[in-house]
């Protein structure tokens, strides 16, 4: 009984680290052009309002990604990410049913 109670937990912990490494990798994707748009000032080009725009949606996605960069810069951060993305994943599984009673 233990030993596949263990299984199941091991099969949870991957099926949630899998899930959490494609969704770093399409938020990633999606941060392509920030650093040409960035060194517009410096080559002497001004930011148009879209730029601008695309600037701030830009920063909006990476700071949704802080929790993670900072467990990785961490002393000892690969041991912490399984724990962070458990807790993300905890409040999004309560947000969930917060949703769900108020609807």
């Amino acid at each position: 009984m233990n030993r596949a109670r263990t299984v199941v937990v091991v099969r949870r912990a991957f099926a949630l680290a899998e899930r959490e490494r494609k969704y770093l990798l399409r938020e990633l994707t999606q941060v392509k052009g920030l650093m040409p748009l960035l060194m517009k000032p410096r080559n002497k080009q001004k930011w148009s309002p879209q730029d601008r725009a695309e600037l701030r949606a830009q920063f909006r996605r990476l700071s949704n990604l802080s929790p993670y960069f900072v467990a990785l810069v961490m002393p000892g951060g690969f041991v912490v990410l399984p724990a962070l993305t458990w807790w993300l994943d905890r409040r999004r599984n309560r947000r969930g049913v917060v949703a769900a009673k108020s609807g």
